[in-house]
């Protein structure tokens, strides 16, 4: 292309080759735009906008105008506006504004924000690349927008939905390292949302299209760990009749999820270090070297410091699962998301009932501290559910359904007004050390109790099968 009154010398980008060419000056609109500027622009698979320091918008491919036009032409307006519905830039309405950080740095920037689309909002991953004019200063701007998936800001029927800082400070780290190889450690307390964000980090990848796999660190066995991960020869064990590839070749082109990565026995990572270090593994009884073509997310919701300082876990293979660390925010650092979530859970653990909550049923959630986050608030919500006949849960009925979960935990259920007072008691090791015995006390009251199987058990005790194995698994050590 030709370069004609405005000079186009952008940040260089490795992902998205830009055009050489930027608008001529003394015109506005679609018509101040190159021509060539605008079909290339058109050539991009993603929603991509070209628009000046006044944030009016002078092209806009195929691709932004099916997702953000709502039918209505976008040319001529303002980019906050057609995006956002607002009436004003975005860094006066609460988001943080890419045309406002690119003024003051000079270079391209990336921002995480909320879009308003024909299905309503969705968290988008914005890129905005500066065109200098002659005098080396921006004078227009182009931005790409990609969408972030797995993540919501309004109540949906899967994945993560929130709005509050902490929630979207983590989903803008999701955005930056999910394109990368990089190994990413998800850290959080148990019910928090890890296997969610593990599948948000997938989505967010190249590997996408292919599986994403989640191996149970915490419900193998030691005997079966490397048959699971690594796969086996025939004959390679007693019942080993026939070969089996593992988990690691099933997971082969996408992403490998090593959920509860604190459980694995120390044996064990020795061999997964070898895997993240050559990229090779073995068949158990084979001696032929395979390589995996996976990326691995782990998570832990236990004390990784804790657990390299008493030997338990390698430091080395810390290091190479914690390229990029995450840490998910615990429910009660996000109760603005709590709304949100519980309408989200509502159609889902009581589908076809019209249920919603009184506004003193809801402060009564977001009173309470949510030992057990998202998890715990499902399941109290399905206790409401089943407690209420009509079609709003009262505040009373709140108050029973936490009751009820305080009654097999042994944990009273949080005073209204008095969250942040058990939060800060919380952390306190003898505190801790009485919890921890009732909560095992009531399980094993309940296991006395109970002749069925363990899926049973676990739906009786309102926690996962996960939860039950590891908790179960825990028992045992202590024995």
């Amino acid at each position: 292309m030709k370069c004609h009154l405005w000079h186009y010398r952008p940040v260089p980008s490795a992902t998205d080759p830009a055009p050489r060419t930027a608008p001529s000056a003394g015109r506005r609109g679609a018509a101040a735009a190159q021509p060539e500027l605008v079909a290339y622009l058109e050539t991009l698979a993603e929603p991509h906008i070209l628009f000046d320091r006044h944030y009016r918008i002078a092209a806009a491919n195929a691709a932004y105008r099916r997702v953000f036009g709502d039918g209505e032409p976008v040319v001529g307006r303002t980019c906050y506006a057609v995006s956002h519905h607002f009436d004003r830039p975005c860094d006066q309405a609460g988001e943080s504004c890419p045309l406002a950080r690119s003024r003051q740095s000079g270079q391209r920037e990336r921002v995480l924000h909320l879009h308003h689309t024909p299905h309503g909002e969705s968290y988008v991953q914005i890129e905005l690349t500066p065109l200098r004019d002659a005098g080396g200063e921006p004078a227009w701007f182009i931005e790409k927008i990609e969408p972030l998936r797995g993540a919501q800001g309004q109540p949906a029927a899967q994945g993560l939905i929130g709005r509050s800082p902490p929630f979207r400070a983590m989903l803008g780290l999701v955005a930056r390292v999910g394109p990368s190889e990089a190994a990413v450690l998800l850290l959080g307390e148990s019910g928090s949302g890890k296997e969610l964000l593990a599948r948000a980090v997938h989505e967010a990848s190249p590997r996408a299209a292919k599986p994403l796999v989640v191996v149970d660190c915490a419900s193998l066995p030691e005997t079966l760990f490397e048959s699971e991960l690594f796969g086996h020869e025939r004959g390679a064990f007693t019942g080993a009749h026939a070969a089996r590839p593992g988990l690691v070749e099933a997971a082969a082109g996408g992403t490998l999820f090593l959920d509860e990565v604190g459980d694995i026995p120390l044996a064990m990572q020795v061999k997964l270090l070898r895997l993240l270090e050559s990229g090779t593994f073995r068949r158990v009884g084979s001696t032929e070297l395979r390589r995996a073509d996976i990326r691995v997310v782990s998570a832990t919701h236990r004390p990784i410091g804790e657990l390299i300082a008493s030997g338990r876990f390698r430091e080395d293979l810390y290091h190479r699962l914690s390229t990029f660390p995450i840490r998910l925010p615990p429910l009660r650092d996000r109760r603005e998301d709590i709304a949100l979530l519980a309408e989200s859970l509502l159609a889902r653990v009581a589908p076809g009932r019209p249920l919603g909550l009184s506004d003193a049923a809801l402060q009564r959630l977001q009173a309470h501290a949510f030992p057990g986050n998202v998890r715990e608030l499902r399941n109290v919500l399905e206790r409401a559910a089943l407690l209420t006949d009509g079609t709003q849960i009262a505040a009373a009925t709140i108050a029973r359904a936490l009751a009820m979960g305080a009654t097999v935990t042994g944990l009273r259920p949080t005073e209204p007004g008095t969250a942040d007072r058990a939060v800060v008691l919380r952390p306190a090791s003898a505190a801790r050390s009485v919890l921890r015995q009732a909560e095992r006390e009531a399980l094993r009251t309940a296991l006395a109790a109970h002749a069925g199987d363990r899926r049973a058990l676990a739906a009786r005790l309102g926690i996962s099968l996960r939860t039950l194995y590891r908790k179960l698994d825990a028992l045992r050590h202590e024995a």
